[in-house]
């Protein structure tokens, strides 16, 4: 699997199938394509994306800033950014750019499945922001999925259409046009996400 892996890297971003993934499977693959992100969808899609541009980082620098210092000033939950990845109840693994998780629910996680580094588990928020490169159809089909796995509230930043999406269980997606800031509510009441350096920028 390794020879034929390595030939997609010059044509990244790509995405190919490999059914019934294990974790043992996804690490290795992780470690083919260690500068990359590397998630895995449950219908066996493997998406394998390289580093993105530096705008783009730089917004998602400045979303994960903000929601950091907000969790701290809380003095509760966790967070985590793109490089951190979360083993959803359906066997996804996503990344999301930005999550805010409760630290006992995460704590517990870990105590049932002690042996595994990623126990299933999925964040109370996440915030996902739109690359030049990435497809918005597949990028509202992740969001489709953190909810379904249990996230309470997912944001989908769009800097190209400057917009942004809002998901919660059962209730359609909320499209903001131009906003100047997109306030938290449920896990994350109170936060208040300033996009003049996301969408603005």
């Amino acid at each position: 699997m390794a020879l034929a892996v390595k030939k997609l890297e010059d044509f990244l971003p790509a995405s190919f199938t490999v059914p019934g993934l294990s974790e043992d499977g996804f690490f290795e693959l992780c470690q083919e394509f260690p500068e990359d992100m590397v998630e895995y969808w449950l219908d066996g899609t493997v998406i394998v994306a390289p580093p993105t541009d530096p705008e783009s980082s730089e917004r998602i620098g400045e979303v994960y800033v903000q929601l950091n210092v907000w969790a701290r000033g809380q003095g509760q939950g966790r967070t985590s950014g793109p490089d951190g990845s979360f083993r959803l109840p359906d066997g996804s693994r996503l990344s999301p750019d930005s999550a805010w998780f409760d630290a006992k629910r995460w704590a517990s996680a870990k105590e049932k499945e002690p042996c595994r580094r990623y126990p299933v588990f999925a964040p109370e928020f996440v915030i996902e922001i739109r690359s030049p490169d990435d497809r918005v159809r597949k990028l509202q089909e992740k969001m489709e999925i953190y909810i379904a796995n249990g996230v309470k509230l997912a944001w989908l930043i769009d800097p190209i259409e400057r917009t942004v999406t809002i998901y919660r269980p059962n209730r359609r997606p909320k499209v903001l046009s131009n906003p100047a800031s997109v306030e938290g509510e449920g896990p994350v009441a109170g936060f208040v996400l300033d996009l003049t350096h996301v969408i603005g920028a």
